[in-house]
């Protein structure tokens, strides 16, 4: 168990938190949701120590440890991989290291004993002789290769690293467990394992998410940061979203009554308190005037941008034809004999173990590069968006974005306009003259959606495009995308988006395709059965 009591913090005049009270129990996974810049990832910082809050304090358990998911990917980079995980346990690991150094001792003395002697009870009551085989199969389950354990963190790519950092978080059965974007860089495999994981874990988990399904599966509760505060809600985040919806509308339509009813009497005295016959009764409604209660409804932090595509013409018969695509990179065969045919209102999901191949795919169906061999082509109907990516080199230089905008706005169009469409993508007053080489990973995003909008483009390529995108972004393009009537081909790690969104899914494989009209959730139950079989 964990709480807070009286936490306030504040940069400057934003206060993120004011006189917090909240308290996190034992068996409970928390999903702590809220805008862009509400605080989150703060407050699972103050929570592990890492920030000190201007005021209140932080109440843990006694004897109860704390286990954080770090984003820190060069801290372990001297550490073999087994290693850093176990550091997961930090008093286990000094332990550990203790003992090692006194066997390793040449003039190993009688006090030596007796203090190797304690090393080893505090090791065995900590469950230190299964520490490695513990962290070998935290390894294993994220997809972190056995003959990967020994080698040290500097050797490994970024997603590796992540994988390691995750499962060096999991390690030793923390008593409260905070992760921060935990299913980043991983497949569907590690992602279904680590719900299964919170899922039997008996202690408190508080996690940071953009997955809407990852939360649905685990989440008992929504710590919810918004109007200033945090409210915790039972039940998963779709229940919330309704719960909260709800909410909203009910305090909305007694606002609306309260005002209407309000009207109504002031009309009424305006009109007779003048009139001797009627003065009782407009007496009488000031009295209900001041009695009724019209709510100041507050300021939610909580922002969507309007996404809409709209497609300058229908596609026609031939979309496009991809045949034999192959194509090597630094040596390694990333694509080989890809072929599929795309039709009309396809909504394909492309899936691979091998995310270059992905990418490369959608690179050469762009005319980014060009394949070493086969064929591709459009249809002579079809104009095409391209999200990449990686798209760093779309905001170099330090134009503002009213000038980045222009580019591809319609000729005749100015900044009026530009104003006017980044302020619906929530670039408003000021932020729409900020630098373009000062925007977040988020507003690069927003940024890219946009210029999308404006190609009026009948066939959308999305390549990871809810990758730094907040909870409110991500649903805004997924209802918009799920209105768009054309075509979409696009690639993404959130299950439900996916789900929601595809209608096909092909599968890279290292020697073409496995093409298959359906759902992605049908997707993936044929694939577990096919693995279980």
């Amino acid at each position: 168990m964990i709480s807070t009591t009286d936490i306030t913090l504040a940069y400057g005049k934003k206060v993120l938190f004011q006189d917090v009270n909240i308290k996190f129990t034992q068996g409970n996974c928390y999903g702590l949701i809220g805008a862009n810049g509400a605080g989150k990832s703060t407050f699972l910082n103050i929570l592990a120590g890492d920030i000190e809050p201007d005021s209140g304090n932080i109440i843990l358990g006694p004897n109860e440890r704390i286990a954080v998911l770090r984003q820190d990917h060069f801290a372990f980079d001297e550490q073999t991989v087994l290693n850093t995980v176990i550091m997961g346990h930090q008093k286990l690991y000094s332990t550990m290291k203790l003992r090692d150094e006194l066997y390793a001792k040449t003039d190993f003395s009688e006090s030596d004993g007796i203090r190797s002697g304690e090393l080893e009870i505090e090791f065995a009551e900590m469950n230190g002789y299964e520490a490695e085989s513990e962290a070998a199969v935290l390894l294993n389950n994220l997809d972190i290769a056995e003959e990967t354990h020994l080698k040290k963190m500097k050797e490994l790519e970024g997603g590796e690293k992540v994988r390691v950092l995750l499962a060096q978080a999991l390690f030793g059965n923390p008593d409260v467990l905070l992760l921060d974007e935990p299913t980043n860089n991983l497949n569907i495999k590690s992602i279904e394992w680590l719900e299964n994981f919170i899922l039997r874990f008996k202690n408190t988990v508080l996690v940071v998410s953009h997955d809407r399904h990852f939360m649905n599966q685990v989440c008992t509760h929504i710590a919810d940061i918004d109007f200033g505060k945090i409210s915790v809600y039972t039940g998963n985040y779709d229940f919330w979203y309704q719960a909260s919806q709800l909410n909203l509308k009910q305090k909305q339509a007694e606002n609306k009554k309260a005002t209407d009813k309000a009207n109504e009497l002031k009309i009424f005295i305006q009109r007779f308190s003048s009139n001797a016959s009627k003065s009782k009764q407009a007496t009488s409604r000031k009295k209900l005037l001041e009695k009724l209660t019209i709510e100041d409804m507050p300021h939610s932090s909580r922002r969507y941008p309007f996404i809409s595509f709209k497609p300058e013409r229908s596609c026609g018969n031939v979309i496009l034809e991809v045949d034999k695509l192959t194509k090597t990179i630094d040596g390694d065969t990333v694509l080989k004999n890809v072929s599929f045919i795309v039709n009309s209102g396809d909504k394909i999901a492309f899936t691979s173990k091998n995310s270059l191949a992905k990418t490369t795919l959608f690179q050469i169906l762009a005319g980014k590069i060009k394949p070493d061999s086969g064929t591709f082509r459009w249809g002579v109907t079809i104009e095409h968006s391209y999200f990449p990516k990686e798209h760093s080199a779309y905001f170099k230089g330090e134009g503002s974005l009213i000038d980045w905008l222009l580019q591809f706005s319609p000729p005749k169009e100015g900044e009026n306009f530009a104003r006017t469409f980044l302020g619906r993508m929530l670039f408003s007053g000021e932020e729409a003259t900020k630098k373009i080489s000062m925007l977040s990973g988020g507003e690069k995003v927003r940024c890219m959606l946009s210029k999308m909008m404006l190609s009026g483009s009948n066939v959308l390529l999305l390549d990871e495009p809810t990758n730094h995108l907040d909870l409110e972004s991500i649903t805004a393009l997924n209802n918009s995308l799920s209105k768009f009537q054309e075509v979409i081909l696009f690639t993404s790690h959130d299950h439900e988006f996916s789900n929601t969104l595809a209608n096909r899914v092909i599968e890279i494989t290292p020697d073409g395709v496995i093409d298959q009209l359906m759902t992605f959730e049908e997707y993936i139950h044929m694939t577990k059965e096919a693995q279980n079989n």
